[in-house]
Formats: C-alpha cells, sequence, structure tokens
C-alpha cells in the first residue's frame, strides 16, 4: 500500500527555494512507494502552477483562517485563541479526507500551522528547517510535536531546543536540478549589458532571491559601492533578481534610496523574478550573498554550478558549502568593502578565476544532485513508517 506525503503551502505569487526543493522532491518521489499530494491554502498562484508542471496532485484549501506572524496578520488570518478552538480542527478533519501517513511542512508558517494537527491526528509530521536556528517555532513546538527535523545545515539545528532533538535530526542538502546545458556566460552577460544599456565594459554582480531583512538588499548596495571605489573606471552594476518577501518592509524603496545616498543610483537595478534564472546567473561576473543567518542559500550552489564565482559572508551555512579561496571567497559579513578585495583580484586574474569556478563547479555536480537528496529523504520516510508511530531513533545524518 502506498503511503501517501502531505506538502501544504500557502499559495500565492511569492515562490522561493523552499518551494522549488519541496516540490522537486515530491516530483520524484517513488509512485510505486509514495503518493505525494501538494496543498495550496486559500489560493493556486504561481505555487500551485509549479506544482502542475511537475505532474503533481494539488488542491486549494480556501479555509480555514491560519495563524501569522504577530503584526502582519490580514483579515482572514486566525487569532490563537480562533486557531485553537477552531482551525486546528478543521485541519485535523482535512487530514482526515486527504488521509497521508506523513505531513512534510516546507516553511515557518506551515510548520506552525500542521505540526498541532498532524499530532492530534496520530500522523507522522516532519519539519523541513531551512530557517534561523534560534526561530521560535524549531526550538519550541518541534522537539515537542515534530516526529523528525530535517535541516539543510549544520548551522540552522535548533539553537535551544525545550528537549534535545539529537535523536530525531539530520542534515539533508537541498535538492538540485543542475540545467543539461551551461549558458556561455559571455553571450549571457552580452544580453543583460544590452537589455540595460550598459557600457561594454561594465562588471556586472548579482543579488538572487526574494528581498528581505535576513538577505540584506541595502547591504549589498553597499557592496557594489565599496567595489566601484576598489575597481576605479569599469562602471560596476548591480542587479537585484526578485521580489519584495513584504511589502511592508519596503526593501525595493530603501534598496534605491541607499544607492542615491551613495551615488550609484544608476548602478543599481531591480530586475524582478525571472524564471528560468540560470542564463542571469550565468552572465553575472559573480554572485554576492550579503546575507546573514542564511542556513543554505540554493542560488549559491546554483552559481557554483554554472561557473559564476561566489563572494559570500562568513556567516550561517555559507561556511559549509565554500572553501575560502579554492571554491570561492567568505568575507567579514559587516564590512561592505571585504567583498571589493576578492571581486578585483577576480577581475584582475582570468587564472585564479578560472580555478575558483572549476573547482566550484566540480564540488557542486558531485555533491548536490537531486538524487541524492530524494534517498535521503526516503530513508527517513521509511524509517518512521517502519516504527508506525512519533519518533525514529537511530536516523544518521546525511550530508
Amino acid at each position: 500500500m502506498k503511503a501517501k506525503v502531505l506538502f501544504p503551502f500557502i499559495g500565492g505569487d511569492l515562490m522561493g527555494g523552499s518551494h522549488v526543493s519541496a516540490m522537486n522532491l515530491a516530483a520524484s518521489l517513488d509512485r510505486n512507494v509514495f503518493e505525494p499530494h501538494v496543498l495550496c491554502h486559500f489560493e493556486c498562484g504561481v505555487i500551485g502552477e509549479y506544482a502542475q508542471s511537475l505532474g503533481l496532485k494539488h488542491e486549494v484549501l480556501h479555509e480555514p483562517g491560519l495563524l501569522a506572524v504577530r503584526g502582519k496578520r490580514r483579515e482572514n488570518d486566525a487569532t490563537v485563541a480562533q486557531y485553537c478552538m477552531s482551525s486546528v480542527w478543521k485541519l485535523k478533519s482535512v487530514l482526515k479526507r486527504i488521509n497521508p501517513a506523513i505531513v512534510h511542512t516546507n516553511e515557518g508558517r506551515m510548520h506552525t500551522n500542521w505540526v498541532l494537527p498532524t499530532k492530534l491526528s496520530g500522523r507522522i509530521h516532519i519539519w523541513h528547517h531551512r530557517q534561523d536556528p534560534t526561530a521560535f517555532g524549531i526550538n519550541k513546538l518541534a522537539p515537542l510535536f515534530s516526529d523528525h527535523i530535517v535541516s539543510v545545515s549544520h548551522f540552522s539545528k535548533p539553537s535551544k531546543p525545550i528537549r534535545s532533538v539529537d535523536h530525531k535530526f539530520s542534515v539533508v542538502r537541498s535538492p538540485f536540478d543542475f540545467p543539461p546545458e551551461i549558458p556561455n556566460r559571455m553571450q549571457a552577460k552580452q544580453a543583460l549589458i544590452s537589455e540595460l544599456g550598459l557600457a561594454e565594459n561594465a562588471v556586472l554582480y548579482g543579488y538572487f532571491g526574494n528581498l528581505t531583512e535576513r538577505k540584506r538588499p541595502v547591504h549589498f548596495v553597499e557592496t557594489i559601492a565599496a567595489i566601484q571605489n576598489a575597481v576605479g573606471d569599469r562602471p560596476v552594476h548591480g542587479l537585484l533578481f526578485g521580489r519584495v518577501a513584504d511589502e511592508e518592509s519596503k526593501l525595493d524603496e530603501r534598496t534605491k534610496s541607499k544607492a542615491a545616498e551613495l551615488g550609484i543610483e544608476s548602478q543599481i537595478h531591480l530586475m524582478g523574478f525571472r524564471q528560468p534564472i540560470d542564463v542571469c546567473m550565468a552572465g553575472m561576473d559573480a554572485l554576492l550573498i550579503s546575507a546573514l543567518n542564511e542556513p543554505f542559500g540554493r542560488t549559491l550552489i546554483e552559481s557554483m554550478y554554472l561557473g559564476t564565482p561566489v563572494i559570500a559572508t562568513l556567516h550561517g551555512g555559507n561556511v559549509e558549502a565554500i572553501e575560502d579561496g579554492k571554491t570561492g571567497f567568505l568575507v567579514c559579513p559587516n564590512d561592505p568593502a571585504a567583498f571589493a578585495g576578492p571581486a578585483k583580484q577576480l577581475l584582475d586574474s582570468p587564472e585564479l578565476f578560472d580555478r575558483v569556478t572549476e573547482a566550484a563547479h566540480k564540488n557542486a555536480a558531485e555533491n548536490y544532485g537531486r538524487q541524492r537528496h530524494v534517498e535521503s529523504i526516503c530513508e527517513i520516510y521509511r524509517k518512521l513508517l517502519q516504527h508506525g508511530q512519533p519518533g525514529c531513533t537511530g536516523v544518521t545524518q546525511a550530508s
């Protein structure tokens, strides 16, 4: 008998790396053993469309209201009291109807809203953590109610769990579907230069991901100014690919304002969300990762595979992905000028550029394929199902 695995998401137009990773996992499950089911809360949007493109069975659930981060509740969101008295029981009824053996959540709001009804229904809950190790849920809810915690890095392991999670914690790197052909770097760069009307000798640096506080797009702007000062005559441009995750943050406006303050307003370009992104990424002279507390970024590995060098903050999961000076560069997280040194070295030394990008490509190709990820997750599924009850002792860490 097949084991059904439920993957719930908030529907809509904001899709990030966690959605891509989770749905590619779902699409890769052995259908003789597992039956994936994608659920989109409130609306279908790009999440549902992406699921459909992968051939995944999915549905839209318009009710009940869900818990939201305090201060960011919308009209139909539930208060804690409403959730406890109503929503949790409605979600439990949804579980009875869909009848999954496993509920596999992949983003913060889904963890918080689904872990309790899953526990109450006697089903298996997997908390797939891709966020801050100090977050409330991963330290207070997951240790008590989840049957297994999967993390994308050792960095994001719960830092102060209410009880030990050592017996139910695994590190499994995110899956990557690398393109069969790597785009030509010079052609990709020329296409962007032509699109933006830039000088032929322009230097392009990329930011890939939603605009969030953690990823620090404003800091990215500051690094562009620092690199321009170090490079000299060649015009340096920063291209930000992604949407504002929280409109109230006004990070797009703050990014533009910082650029104007530094006198580089014409050198910062908000490119919006683009899919596929590999051609844009291949056209960069380097990927700059300005984030703090990044558990294990997808764009970092994708860039390494494509032959675009990475300069990243010495922080979070970046240190688990990059060997400084060999497969990329790690720099002081709080000093924008720290990015300038490696950036200038890569521009001045084609030999260094080739050596770093070749080593990075080899590392990405050998360690981050989708099949390895799927096998590791399925092993966790099997052991949890074999026990037939919450908890799964003896699951080894997969890396």
